[in-house]
């Protein structure tokens, strides 16, 4: 429990975004917009925009530790998400630092599943998913997949409600843990998300909004989630406050004309938090 006036504190263990609309950049604008105290544990440098992935050098998995587990020493983290974590090495080298912590330094934990960019581009080695699976899903408070990862996962495609609902409870007994399935990538004008838990399942909906072509929706999502968990909400609750942080950030959001001439989006985090 956070002492009264005290701050709360969330980590992002992530990638960097150059673009800084997604990765721990949007983690942090995120964390911000709610009165967190963001940390950082870097994993990669990504050279991106929103439209391309250029470069990706891992950090250390060693260095990637030691950040984790000076972090947690030195702060009362109230909670922590996983973003972009690359390799399979990586991967366990967290898992294995969390595990590692002592009992009092194990808040909840919002695994993000980064496996593809918004440019389909890919961001995780796919030897490094069973080492998700086996390692670092166990631990999660939530697992937070898109369409496109849920299906890696189960090795199906994903196209209604139903098959979402259906996809969801299959990765919840898969792993153990609460379920977040975000069912953007669907047709149609409402963006409808799942939280299956083993109380059930709670349905997220918004207004799909169309033309915006940005990256950093899943990253923000689950941070503002990580945000709410360090503050003391419920998961439910956390989740449906992020829900209308990333409606809002996308609704509200930038646009540049590049100089090549083209349209350039990125997510509105500075306006988000006045529609929650």
């Amino acid at each position: 429990m956070l002492s009264r006036g005290e701050t709360p504190v969330a980590l992002t263990i992530a990638g960097s975004d150059c673009s800084a609309g997604a990765g721990a950049q949007a983690d942090l604008k995120t964390f911000g917009a709610f009165g967190v105290y963001g940390l950082t544990a870097l994993t990669c440098v990504v050279a991106e925009t929103p439209c391309k992935v250029q470069r990706i050098d891992a950090v250390a998995a060693d260095l990637v530790a030691e950040q984790v587990l000076l972090l947690l020493d030195q702060f009362r983290v109230g909670a922590i998400k996983t973003g972009m974590l690359y390799s399979a090495e990586i991967v366990s080298r967290v898992a294995a630092a969390l595990q590692n912590a002592a009992p009092a330094q194990r808040p909840p934990l919002v695994v993000d599943p980064v496996m593809v960019a918004t440019s389909g581009d890919l961001l995780l080695h796919t030897q490094a998913i069973e080492t998700y699976e086996t390692e670092l899903f166990p631990l999660a408070a939530v697992v937070t997949p898109n369409l496109g990862e849920a299906s890696t996962l189960l090795g199906e495609t994903i196209t209604d409600l139903e098959g979402m609902k259906s996809a969801g409870e299959r990765l919840m007994e898969r792993y153990g843990v609460p379920i977040l399935l975000k069912g953007g990538h669907l047709a149609g004008s409402v963006a409808t998300d799942l939280l299956l838990t083993r109380d059930g399942v709670v349905e997220f909906s918004a207004p799909f909004t169309r033309g915006v072509h940005t990256h950093g929706t899943g990253c923000t999502y689950s941070a503002a989630i990580t945000a709410g968990l360090a503050a003391g909400l419920s998961l439910i609750e956390a989740t449906e406050r992020a829900k209308q942080f990333v409606t809002a950030a996308i609704t509200t959001h930038f646009s540049w004309i590049t100089p090549a001439g083209t349209t350039l989006h990125a997510l509105n985090h500075s306006g988000s938090s006045n529609a929650c």
